[in-house]
C-alpha cells in the first residue's frame, strides 16, 4: 500500500507532502489544476517513462519519495532480495532529476537503478486509465491475466517443467545426431587408422627400448672384432701358449739352477692366473657382442614404424596407445550411436506427448475460465448501462512455447451485430473506462498487494453510469487501496478519503497544490463538481445526498 508521497520540484509543484489510506481515495480539480502531474510523480519514482522535463522552473532539481507498506509475502520482497536491496515491512522509493536530465534513484537508502524501480512498479502500483498500455490494455498480458482468473497456476507450471523437459530431450538429440554427423564424416580414416595401430600395436615406453637395442647392437657391430682378435691374441696361440712354454722350459732346468728360477716361476704361476681371468672377460665380452644382424634390422624397422606413426598422428610415440584407444573410442561411439539415438528420439517422443498433452489440458481448462470470465464481465457491463455491449476472450493458437499452444486476447463489441475487435480498440473513451472497470473487477480478487490507480476512468460518463462506477471501485477498493483521479462527483462521493487539487499564484508563479477535504468542503467540492463554479443551495443538497449514499 502507498502510504505517503512526498514531491519537491516537479513541474508547478514546489513542496507537496501527501499521506495516503486505505480503501478508496479520491482526487479531484478543475482541469489543468495538476492531477496529471502528481501520477507523472509516481510514475517518476517508480522508474515508469515519462515526460523529459520534470524539474520545475527555477530549481536544480525535483526530488519524489514514495514510501509504501510492505507485509510479510508481498512479492516485492522477492524484487529487493535478488537485487541484493535491504528488505523489511517499509519500503521506500527516491528518486532525483537534475536539469541536465540526469537521473538517480534510492531503494531503502541504497543506490539502485531504473530496471530495479521497474521492477518493483510491478509489485506495488497498477495504472489503469484510457492511455494505458501497461495494464489491461496491453494484449500480451491478457492471457496471464485469464490463467490467474481461472487459477491455473498449477496447469502452467505443469506446461513449463513439460516443455523444459521437450527442450531438454531435443538439444541431447541434436547434440548426438552433431556428433554422430562428425563421426561419420571421419568413419574411413578412423577405421584405417585404427586397423593401422591395431597392426603396429605400439606399447608405452617401446620407442626407448627399441632406440637402446638398435644403438647397443649397432655398438657391437663395430667392437666386436678388435674384441675378438684380442682374444685370440691372449688364447694358446698367443699370450697363453707363449708363457705355457715359458713355464715348461724353466720347470725343467729349476734343479740346476741354486733357487734362482723359483721367483720368476712363482710370478709365472701368477701371470698365468690373471690371463685366464682376462681370457674369461674378454671372452664374456665377446659373447655380449654377439648379436644375428637380422635382429638389428628387425629393431630398427619396428623403431622407425613407429616414429612414422608418431609423426603421421602428430604426437608423441609413447602417446600412440592412447590415441588407438581415443580412436577405437570413438569408432564404438559411432556403432553405438545409432542405437542411442533412437533410445533419444523415442525419449523425445515422450516428452513431446506429454507437452502436448499438458497443454492440451491447460487449452480446455482456458477455455473454461475464458467463458467464465466473459460472464463475469457481461454482468458487470449491465449496471454500467453496457448490457448491448459484448466482451469476449479469444483463444487462438499459438507456436508451443512455456506457456501453453495459445494465446487470450480481450476483444469487444459495442453494439449488437458490430463486429468486434481489440479492446484498446474497439472501443471509445467512455466504452473503454467502462469495459476496463468491469474487467478490473472481474479480475480484483487476483491482486496481491497492488495499489489500483485509476486515472480519469470515468470520462465520459455520468449519473446512474456514473454512480454504478463509483460503486464498483468502492468495491474494488474493500481490503486494499484504490486512487481515483476522477471529474465525476458520483464517482467522488464514493470515497473513503478525498483531497482537492488546485493551483494559486505565489509571486507571478503558478503552484499546484493538495488539499485533504473535511467533511463540509467536501461537500462543497462535490457540489462545484456538480453545478460549477457558482455553487448553489441545490447543488450542496445534492451533493450531501451523493455523500450519503
Amino acid at each position: 500500500m502507498l502510504r505517503t508521497l512526498d514531491i519537491r520540484d516537479m513541474l508547478i509543484i514546489d513542496r507537496l507532502e501527501l499521506t495516503f489510506q486505505p480503501g478508496l481515495n479520491v482526487l479531484t480539480g478543475e482541469t489543468g489544476a495538476g492531477k496529471s502531474i502528481l501520477l507523472d510523480s509516481l510514475g517518476f519514482v517508480l522508474g515508469w517513462r515519462g515526460r523529459a522535463e520534470l524539474v520545475r522552473q527555477g530549481a536544480d532539481q525535483g526530488e519524489v519519495v514514495a514510501a509504501f507498506d510492505l507485509p510479510c509475502g508481498h512479492p516485492a520482497h522477492t524484487v529487493l532480495d535478488e537485487a541484493g536491496l535491504p528488505t523489511g515491512d517499509e519500503l521506500i522509493l527516491r528518486r532525483i532529476n537534475t536539469l541536465d536530465g540526469r537521473k538517480t534513484a534510492w531503494v531503502n537508502d541504497r543506490r539502485c537503478s531504473g530496471d530495479v524501480l521497474r521492477a518493483l512498479s510491478e509489485t506495488l502500483v497498477e495504472l489503469h486509465g484510457q492511455h494505458d498500455d501497461r495494464g489491461l490494455l496491453d494484449p500480451r498480458g491478457h492471457r496471464m491475466l485469464l490463467d490467474t482468473f481461472g487459477n491455473l497456476g498449477t496447469a502452467r507450471q505443469s506446461v513449463r517443467a513439460a516443455w523444459n523437459a521437450l527442450t531438454s530431450a531435443r538439444k541431447t538429440v541434436a547434440a548426438t545426431r552433431a556428433a554422430l554427423d562428425a563421426i561419420r564424416s571421419e568413419e574411413e580414416f578412423l577405421r584405417h587408422a585404427v586397423d593401422e595401430l591395431d597392426r603396429l600395436d605400439p606399447q608405452p615406453g617401446e620407442d626407448a627400448a627399441l632406440d637402446a637395442d638398435r644403438r647397443r647392437m649397432q655398438g657391437a657391430a663395430r667392437i666386436r672384432d678388435d674384441v675378438a682378435r684380442a682374444h685370440d691374441l691372449l688364447g694358446g696361440n698367443g699370450a697363453e701358449g707363449a708363457m705355457g712354454d715359458a713355464l715348461r722350459w724353466l720347470d725343467g732346468v729349476i734343479e740346476g739352477a741354486d733357487g734362482t728360477l723359483d721367483a720368476p716361476l712363482a710370478a709365472l704361476n701368477r701371470a698365468m692366473i690373471e690371463l685366464g681371468e682376462a681370457q674369461s672377460g674378454v671372452q664374456a665380452s665377446l659373447d655380449s657382442l654377439d648379436f644375428d644382424p637380422h635382429e638389428l634390422e628387425i629393431t630398427e624397422e619396428r623403431l622407425f614404424a613407429i616414429r612414422a606413426m608418431a609423426r603421421k598422428h602428430d604426437t608423441a610415440p609413447d602417446d600412440l596407445a592412447d590415441l588407438a584407444q581415443g580412436l577405437r573410442d570413438r569408432l564404438a561411439a559411432l556403432d553405438a550411436g545409432d542405437a542411442d539415438l533412437a533410445r533419444q528420439l523415442s525419449e523425445l517422443q515422450a516428452a513431446e506427448d506429454s507437452f502436448d498433452k499438458a497443454a492440451q489440458a491447460l487449452r480446455k481448462r482456458r477455455e473454461k475460465a475464458a467463458r467464465a470470465l466473459d460472464r463475469a464481465v457481461m454482468a458487470e457491463l449491465a449496471p454500467l448501462k453496457m448490457e448491448r455491449a459484448e466482451f469476449r476472450t479469444v483463444l487462438q493458437a499459438a507456436d508451443p512455447g512455456p506457456e501453453g499452444i495459445d494465446t487470450a486476447t480481450f476483444t469487444v463489441a459495442t453494439n449488437p451485430g458490430a463486429p468486434a475487435g481489440p479492446l484498446n480498440k474497439i472501443a471509445s473513451g467512455g466504452e473503454l473506462s467502462r469495459f476496463l472497470l468491469a474487467l478490473k473487477v472481474c479480475l480484483s480478487g487476483t491482486d496481491s498487494g497492488l495499489t489500483m490507480i485509476f486515472d480519469e476512468i470515468d470520462r465520459g460518463v455520468g449519473g446512474a453510469t456514473a454512480d454504478a462506477v463509483g460503486r464498483r471501485l468502492a468495491d474494488l477498493a474493500r481490503g486494499g487501496q484504490v486512487l481515483v483521479v476522477t471529474h465525476s462527483p458520483q464517482v467522488a462521493a464514493r470515497g473513503a478519503h478525498h483531497w482537492r487539487v488546485q493551483k494559486r499564484v505565489e509571486n507571478g508563479t503558478t503552484i499546484s497544490e493538495v488539499v485533504p477535504l473535511s467533511p463540509d468542503e467536501r461537500a462543497d467540492e462535490v457540489a462545484r463538481m456538480l453545478a460549477g463554479d457558482t455553487i448553489t443551495d441545490e447543488a450542496r443538497a445534492a451533493a450531501r445526498a451523493l455523500l450519503q449514499g
